[in-house]
């Protein structure tokens, strides 16, 4: 594909566009700018070290930041370019251009197992050695990848993507073009035991688990069925590898969870909230909107709309950064405290 061409897929360029197309070079692919050889494309954004960046490139045309002197230097160096916004967003719709996803042929594996109850649209595509239960429901368009497993009473809206090894329990309920990657569990039994003389008694799980319209669940996540209610993702949320979402949970929506974070039955986040790597929520613990909590933080209550929170117990960022600057210096300061005790004693 020329750069020139490429131009017409990234939705902020228009004729106004700052840009030099230079040989307009037919490009094949992308890589990391410091990475990029001739035919491939870059991006480079604000907070790299740029202008080394772009000097050490090999890459056959950038995306850049709307920086004046950077546009220079590329073009000095024989670079195509073009100037945007937000070059990140850009290059994400570079390579949906560059990489197209080829389109899966609807139909049904003859491998596959589909419960004479189920409904499948004949525009969904069922792979080798899918299990589709009693009673399921698979909207137009929707993608079931080899080994996906779907127990009974499963409903998938429209354009869903149904991953190899993924698997969907009982009373699980997904809006329009959501996605599972691989070995996640949708809608398994929460953790729930009431405790007897004679020991555990287990309490059933009867509740849905429900994903709004573009939820993404990462490869091996769980989300957790209740004994009533509902467990509820909000719609365009965006759930990484390795995430623990308990029973009774509820997102708002456009959440962003990474890694390893854990949240326990009946936590409730806002909007927007975002909450980094091994982050823990405990239980019935609120988060309110676009709230953000850094790496390993742990919250036990309520968090005000917008706070930033670090530590354990999540406090304040601010507050947190000073007191971690204190951290290293409490030898000194306890030497120093001793010492002053001592000549007063």
């Amino acid at each position: 594909m020329r750069f020139s061409d490429l131009l017409a897929h990234l939705g902020e360029v228009g004729d106004a566009s700052p840009r030099d197309l230079g040989s307009d070079p037919e490009l094949v692919g992308a890589q990391a700018l410091d990475q990029a050889v001739a035919g491939q494309l870059g991006f480079l954004e604000r907070g790299n070290a740029l202008a080394a960046a772009l000097e050490g490139t090999k890459a056959g045309a950038v995306l850049l930041p709307l920086d004046p002197e950077l546009q220079s230097q590329a073009s000095a160096q024989g670079l195509a370019w073009v100037a945007l916004k937000d070059p990140r967003l850009g290059f994400a719709e570079a390579l949906d251009a560059l990489y197209p996803r080829q389109p899966k042929a609807p139909g049904i594996d003859a491998t596959a197992v589909v419960a004479a109850s189920a409904l499948v649209s004949p525009t969904a595509h069922i792979g080798a050695r899918v299990v589709i239960g009693e009673h399921c429901q698979i909207a137009e368009g929707c993608i079931l990848h080899p080994g996906a497993i779907l127990y009974e009473d499963v409903q998938l809206g429209p354009a869903c993507e149904i991953h190899s090894g993924a698997v969907l329990h009982p009373g699980s309920r997904l809006a329009a073009q959501c996605v599972v990657h691989s070995n996640a569990v949708i809608g398994s039994e929460g953790f729930g035991f009431v405790p007897t003389a004679q020991g555990w008694r287990k309490m059933p799980q009867t509740g849905l688990v429900v994903l709004e319209e573009a939820v993404e669940v990462g490869c091996g996540t769980t989300i957790d069925r209740p004994s009533v209610g509902e467990t509820r993702i909000g719609a365009g949320s965006k759930i990484d590898n390795l995430v623990q979402i308990g029973h009774g949970v509820v997102t708002g929506r456009g959440c962003a969870l990474a890694s390893q974070v854990g949240i326990a039955g009946g936590a409730k986040l806002g909007n927007g909230v975002i909450l980094a790597g091994q982050v823990g929520v405990a239980n019935r613990a609120v988060i309110g909107d676009r709230a953000i909590a850094s790496s390993k933080s742990g919250i036990h209550g309520e968090v005000a709309p917008g706070e930033v929170v670090s530590g354990y117990p999540a406090i304040p960022n601010r507050l947190w950064l000073r007191c971690s600057a204190t951290f290293n210096k409490l030898p000194e300061m306890a030497k120093s405290l001793r010492q002053l005790q001592a000549r007063q004693g």
